[in-house]
């Protein structure tokens, strides 16, 4: 017996960091449920994203859930994503660090892949490879 491990963010806005992710990846948005979804939510929570699913990059799952506090970011999780071509990675460098923090360059690396770190706009750490 096996399990999935996928990637569930916490954000101050989903929607918006959805929208981030499929443009700057490829992808789309597979569902969006508000707490309005759910009986008895208060009036200001109806809008706000209870879970939000999507894939981008052609298979990758991922996860985010509106916060109901600020969010910090932490150094302590990257996500990382592997290419098997050098251009799609360098696009996907690219296009994350916008608006972000170019952490360390992409580039070929002295053990024989490519490999770059950004952080996006939404405080999210990208570890970006093509081996």
């Amino acid at each position: 017996m096996g399990a999935q491990l996928n990637a569930y963010l916490l954000s101050e806005d989903a929607r918006s960091q959805a929208n981030f992710y499929v443009e700057s990846l490829g992808g789309e948005v597979l569902s969006v449920r508000t707490f309005g979804d759910a009986p008895g939510s208060p009036e200001a929570m109806k809008d706000k994203v209870m879970h939000l699913s999507l894939v981008v990059a052609g298979r990758n799952m991922l996860m985010i859930s509106d916060s109901f506090e600020p969010i910090s970011s932490s150094r302590s999780i990257s996500l990382a994503l592997t290419y098997d071509n050098e251009s799609e990675a360098r696009e996907a460098y690219s296009k994350l660090g916008e608006g972000g923090e170019n952490k360390y360059p992409f580039a070929l690396q002295p053990w024989g892949a490519y490999y770059g770190e950004v952080v996006d706009k939404f405080g999210v750490t990208w570890m970006i490879t093509k081996p």
